[in-house]
């Protein structure tokens, strides 16, 4: 494995780590080493030095073990070269010729942990130096491209070097236990199923929200935004989860088309809809933090969305009619990821309201992070005389199984990667259906620099507007409780 940006955050925190448990729980091939390829002047043994020292930082004390550590770091190696320079390419494939033992190396894995100005560039050095062999295989960050025309010039480079086959564009939300058990909830149970339409389902709520804020990263947060960043990759990937048809068989190609079916029948979205079902934000100072144009590497006058909701609806048979309303947004009064499925009410309310409290519709919660699990809430009797019914919850929590696995998403997917699994990595036509339908939410903001962009206060739930697109469905937004268990009751506006 070849890790491009081998000295960067995202190796540290997430790819070492990742390998590290992979590596102890015996689920990599004996002869896997990992070459760190980057700038910084390493060594083999001031690299395997550094990572073992950041390792102790982002493995779990109960995962660490200094004979693990020690064997696992012994795997190690380092080259210094320029990423963006093709002439050094050439001292890649002398090294990877050592390491491989092999005068044409083969079977390698690219990791592209750089900075997304490279992802273009890499590949076409790859190919020049003729080290895009067949049984070679490519990973590459989002985002994958900025808009729909750059989306689809990487397409292009990426497909004159590798075949679709060779090419994994990772997203870690596929990685994570409680998202694709968003499908076996689904699939594998017969009583839900029935009722995952239009005629049992008023709409569904997407969260996925952060209580940080952009951590030193104003430089890549100024030329991304929440929109790039969070909406259409993972927001957009939960809502395919969420409203995909059952796959005929489950492998990587027949779930992949169902979730470029759920794209394609995204309902396109027009100028009342851009400045109607669209609330962007930007988080404003507290009295104890700062907001996000005081933030380093940020312009004072800048226009960069920190949050945005939005009402998408899908144009199917199974989905017509049913509004999906999706938000994101950072310095938020809590971190949580969830999907919240709102079922119709009763057809006729026989039961009398006490105190003011009306018996509710169902919903499903399921709940990504943090407190990860299920809960159904539904109405019941409260005893004693009378017909008083109240809202209860049934609720299964993954830390009754004794938690999720040890291995994070990362670890999952560098995994399927390695044995040739493509079921969770995104293919190139849904890049494509999703950037078609969130391009002209860019283009609009790019002509109308004025569109609005509220502020909302560190800490609190994003901009009233938001509130006021819901009310339209006369709704609100489900929001946790800034403590959250798995019994909390959720927070009411």
């Amino acid at each position: 494995m070849i890790i491009f940006g081998a000295s960067g955050d995202l190796t540290k925190r997430k790819l070492m780590p990742a390998l590290y448990t992979l590596y102890k729980d015996n689920r990599l091939p004996d002869n896997f080493v990992v070459l760190g390829v980057g700038r910084t002047g390493y060594r083999d043994d001031t690299y395997r030095t550094y990572i073992r020292v950041e390792l102790e930082r982002f493995v779990a004390p109960e995962e660490y073990g200094d004979e693990y550590m020690t064997g696992f770091c012994n795997r190690l190696h380092y080259l210094s070269l320029d990423p963006a320079d093709a002439a050094d390419y050439g001292k890649l494939d002398v090294r990877l010729r050592e390491l491989t033992g092999q005068q044409e190396p083969d079977g390698m894995l690219y990791y592209l942990a750089t900075p997304p100005s490279l992802y273009g560039v890499i590949p076409l050095h790859l190919k020049a130096a003729r080290l895009n062999r067949p049984h070679t295989r490519i990973i590459v960050e989002k985002p994958f491209g900025y808009d729909l025309e750059s989306a689809r010039e990487l397409n292009r480079i990426y497909a004159s070097v590798f075949e679709e086959h060779q090419i994994y564009r990772i997203d870690h939300f596929l990685g994570k236990e409680t998202a694709q058990n968003i499908l076996a909830f689904r699939f594998a149970n017969g009583i839900f199923e029935p009722l995952w339409n239009r005629n049992y389902i008023d709409y569904v709520e997407i969260t996925a929200v952060e209580n940080l804020g952009i951590e030193q990263r104003g430089g890549f947060y100024e030329g991304t935004g929440a929109l790039r960043d969070m909406v259409q990759n993972h927001l957009i990937q939960l809502v395919a989860l969420t409203a995909m048809e059952p796959p005929a068989v489950f492998n990587a190609d027949n779930f992949r088309n169902e979730v470029v079916k759920v794209y394609e029948s995204l309902s396109p979205l027009t100028e009342e809809d851009l400045n109607e079902h669209i609330v962007r934000g930007q988080y404003t100072a507290s009295a104890t933090k700062p907001g996000y144009r005081e933030e380093k590497n940020v312009a004072p006058d800048s226009r960069t969305e920190t949050y945005i909701a939005m009402k998408i609806g899908i144009d199917n048979w199974r989905w017509s009619g049913v509004p999906f309303y999706i938000r994101t947004g950072k310095q938020m009064p809590t971190k949580v990821t969830e999907i919240v499925v709102h079922f119709r009410e009763t057809p006729h309310q026989m039961f009398r309201c006490e105190d003011g409290r009306c018996p509710r519709a169902n919903r499903l919660i399921l709940r990504l992070q943090p407190n990860e699990g299920i809960v159904l809430k539904f109405g019941m009797k409260v005893p004693g005389p009378g017909f008083d019914v109240r809202q209860v919850m049934m609720d299964f929590s993954y830390s009754g199984l004794g938690g999720l696995p040890a291995g994070d998403a990362y670890a999952r997917l560098i995994e399927d990667c390695i044995q040739g699994d493509q079921t969770l990595f995104t293919r190139s036509d849904a890049v494509d259906a999703s950037w078609r339908f969130f391009n002209p939410v860019l283009k609009y903001w790019q002509e109308h620099p004025d569109a609005p962009l509220y502020g909302y206060p560190v800490g609190t739930w994003g901009p009233l507007e938001s509130e006021a697109m819901m009310r339209g469905h006369g709704v609100e937004w489900t929001n946790p409780c800034k403590n959250l268990t798995n019994t909390d009751e959720y927070c009411e506006l």
